[in-house]
């Protein structure tokens, strides 16, 4: 698989979802950091500029909607695309993660993870192969 040359900051505390994670989506081509609570996921996000972020609601030390919120201060981290990754689907969440501007929002019950690749791509706007030999 060739590098894509894209970043995904992961921000997730189970450790093998977290790991599961990083390999496929370094298997697909892309470069991973990786960060297991909302305060270290921040500063990580503010200095190094990913290209997109995969965000879990509940994580230690600063929830995602907070550190979202924090983040969305920034003018980079204005546009930086984010997709949320949890187990809550209640509305208030939901709302919560929408009025901060997420790309996407997945229930962690209800996906899988080739599903993932594709809306990370899609945000990414990184063609596919089928697209290509279209």
């Amino acid at each position: 698989m060739k590098k894509l040359g894209k970043t995904i900051l992961i921000i997730e505390d189970e450790k093998p979802l977290l790991e599961l994670l990083s390999s496929k989506l370094q298997f697909e081509g892309f470069d991973t950091t990786l960060a297991d609570n909302g305060k270290d996921a921040l500063q990580i996000a503010l200095e190094k500029h990913p290209d997109l972020i995969l965000l879990d609601i509940i994580i230690p030390q600063m929830d995602g909607i907070t550190m979202l919120k924090q983040l969305r201060k920034d003018e980079w981290g204005q546009s930086v695309p984010v997709i949320v990754l949890t187990n809550l689907s209640s509305g208030e969440t939901v709302v919560a993660a929408e009025e901060s501007g997420v790309r996407d929002f997945l229930t962690k019950t209800d996906w899988k993870v080739s599903e993932l690749v594709d809306k990370i791509k899609n945000a990414l706007n990184i063609r596919t192969e089928d697209e290509l030999a279209v």
